[in-house]
C-alpha cells in the first residue's frame, strides 16, 4: 500500500481531509473545522493536536500515537472501525461512541464524561479516567492497568475482563452480565446492582449496600473494607479474606469469612436456610 505524507500542516476548514485514504500525518495541528477526518480510511497520524469537534467520524482503520484531543474535540471519535490511540492525551469528553475495534494504549482522559459508549471489541492498557459514565453499554473489553475516578461506569457492560484496576465512585457494574476482575481495589457506595455473573478475583473493595439484587455473584481471595448492608437478595458464592461489616437478606449460596460483625436475615424476606455461614474466627 502506497502512503502519502503530510508534514507540518494546520487545518482550519471544515472537513479538511474528507473521505482520505492512506495517509500518513506528522506534527499537525486541525485547528477550528469540524469533522476534519470524516469517511476516512487507513490514516496514520503522529504527533497532531486535534482542537474542533468530530475529528474522527465514520472512518476505518485509524492509527492516531502521541496525538493531543484538546477539550474543545467533544465526540471525536463516532462510528468508526479499528481504530488505535496510544502514548496520547484525550480532553475531550464523550469520544468514542459506536466504534467496533478500539486498542487504547498509555491514554489520558481527564475529562471523561460519557466516553466510550456502546462500542464493542476493545482493548485497554494502562489508561487513566476522570468522569462519569465511562464505558455504558459496551461488548466484549479485556483491560490490563486501569485507573478511574468517576460515577456509574460500566453500567450495561456485556463480557468484560479487567485486570490490574483502581476503580473509584459510585454504582459501578450496574445492570452488566459476566464480568471478572482481577487483581483490582474498587471503592464506591452501590456496587453491582441487577447484575449477573459478576466474579471478583484478588480483589480489595469497600461498597455501601453493595452487590444488591445479584445473581451469581463470586469472589474468590477477596478483602472487603467498610462493606455494609452487602448482598440484599443476591446469590452468592464468596470467599472473604477479612471481616466484613454487615450483610443483609442474601438470597442463597455461600459465604465464608473471617467474621460477620452484623448479619440481617429477615425470614418474612427470604429464606435464611438458603445461605450456608461459614466464619474462620471463632466467637469470644
Amino acid at each position: 500500500m502506497n502512503y502519502h505524507e503530510v508534514h507540518q500542516r494546520v487545518y482550519a476548514a471544515e472537513r479538511a481531509l474528507y473521505n482520505a485514504e492512506n495517509l500518513l500525518v506528522f506534527d499537525t495541528v486541525f485547528e477550528t473545522g469540524e469533522s476534519p477526518l470524516k469517511h476516512s480510511q487507513n490514516i496514520e497520524l503522529y504527533h497532531c493536536n486535534f482542537r474542533s469537534k468530530y475529528p474522527v467520524w465514520y472512518s476505518k482503520s485509524c492509527k492516531m500515537q502521541d496525538c493531543i484531543i484538546e477539550e474543545e474535540a467533544r465526540a471525536g471519535i463516532w462510528y468508526t472501525e479499528e481504530i488505535k490511540l496510544t502514548d496520547s492525551l484525550c480532553a475531550a469528553p464523550k469520544t468514542f461512541r459506536k466504534c467496533n475495534g478500539i486498542f487504547l494504549k498509555n491514554v489520558s482522559f481527564p475529562h471523561a464524561e460519557e466516553t466510550l459508549w456502546e462500542n464493542q471489541d476493545i482493548e485497554i492498557r494502562q489508561v487513566t479516567a476522570c468522569g462519569d459514565y465511562f464505558a455504558k453499554g459496551c461488548r466484549n473489553l479485556e483491560i490490563n492497568g486501569f485507573t478511574l475516578t468517576g460515577n456509574y461506569s460500566f453500567d450495561t457492560v456485556r463480557n468484560a475482563e479487567i485486570r490490574n484496576a483502581k476503580i473509584l465512585g459510585r454504582d459501578a457494574f450496574w445492570n452488566c452480565e459476566n464480568i471478572t476482575v482481577y487483581d483490582s481495589y474498587l471503592s464506591g457506595k452501590y456496587i453491582g446492582w441487577n447484575s449477573k455473573n459478576l466474579t471478583f478475583i484478588n480483589c480489595v473493595i469497600e461498597s455501601e449496600q453493595g452487590f444488591c439484587y445479584t445473581d451469581n455473584l463470586v469472589m474468590q481471595n477477596c478483602r472487603l473494607v467498610n462493606t455494609t448492608l452487602a448482598f440484599e437478595y443476591s446469590t452468592v458464592d464468596l470467599d472473604i479474606l477479612s471481616d466484613i461489616e454487615s450483610v443483609k437478606n442474601p438470597s442463597g449460596g455461600i459465604i465464608r469469612a473471617d467474621k460477620i460483625n452484623t448479619l440481617i436475615l429477615e425470614q418474612h424476606r427470604i429464606d435464611p436456610s438458603a445461605t450456608e455461614i461459614i466464619c474462620r474466627k471463632p466467637e469470644i
